[in-house]
C-alpha cells in the first residue's frame, strides 16, 4: 500500500471507514456503512463523499464492479501507515515533538501495571540494540 506526497493523518470519520476497510479488505459503499464496526449504520451519501474526500487524500481508491455500476472501495494506505502517521501528527502537535514529553505524559495519566513498565521498558531495550546502541 501507497501513501501520498503530503501525509495528513485521516479525520475521526474517516478513520471508522478505514477501520471497516481494512476488515473487509474492500467494499461497496453498502457493504461498509453496514459493517458490524458501526452501532448504526452511516448515511449513505455522507459516507460516498467521505470516500470521495479520502480518495484525494490518497486514502481509499476504488474500482468499478460488473457494469460499471457499483464502485468497489479498498484502502489505500496500511493501518500500520495510519498509525505511524497518527502519532507522528500528535507528537508534533501536542508534545514539540519529543517522544520523551508523550511517554511521560502517558506515565502521568494514570495508573500503569508492573508488567506494561516492564515491557515498555523491554521495547526501549530492543528499540536501542536494534540502532547498535547497546551490547546484547
Amino acid at each position: 500500500m501507497t501513501s501520498r506526497k503530503n501525509p495528513v493523518p485521516p479525520t475521526r470519520a474517516e478513520l471508522r471507514i478505514l477501520n471497516a476497510l481494512w476488515e473487509l479488505k474492500s467494499g461497496t459503499i453498502e457493504e461498509i456503512i453496514h459493517h458490524p464496526s458501526f452501532s448504526s449504520p452511516p448515511n449513505y451519501k455522507t459516507t460516498q463523499t467521505i470516500l470521495r474526500i479520502m480518495e484525494e487524500k490518497g486514502l481509499a481508491r476504488h474500482t468499478t464492479a460488473t457494469g460499471g455500476r457499483v464502485f468497489v472501495f479498498e484502502p489505500a494506505v496500511s493501518r500500520e501507515w495510519v498509525e505511524k502517521m497518527c502519532v507522528r501528527t500528535m507528537l508534533e502537535q501536542n508534545f514539540g515533538g519529543s517522544p520523551a514529553k508523550l511517554l511521560v505524559n502517558l506515565l502521568e495519566s494514570g495508573p500503569v501495571a508492573d508488567e506494561e513498565l516492564e515491557e515498555l521498558e523491554a521495547l526501549i531495550r530492543n528499540y536501542r540494540i536494534q540502532k547498535g546502541e547497546l551490547q546484547h
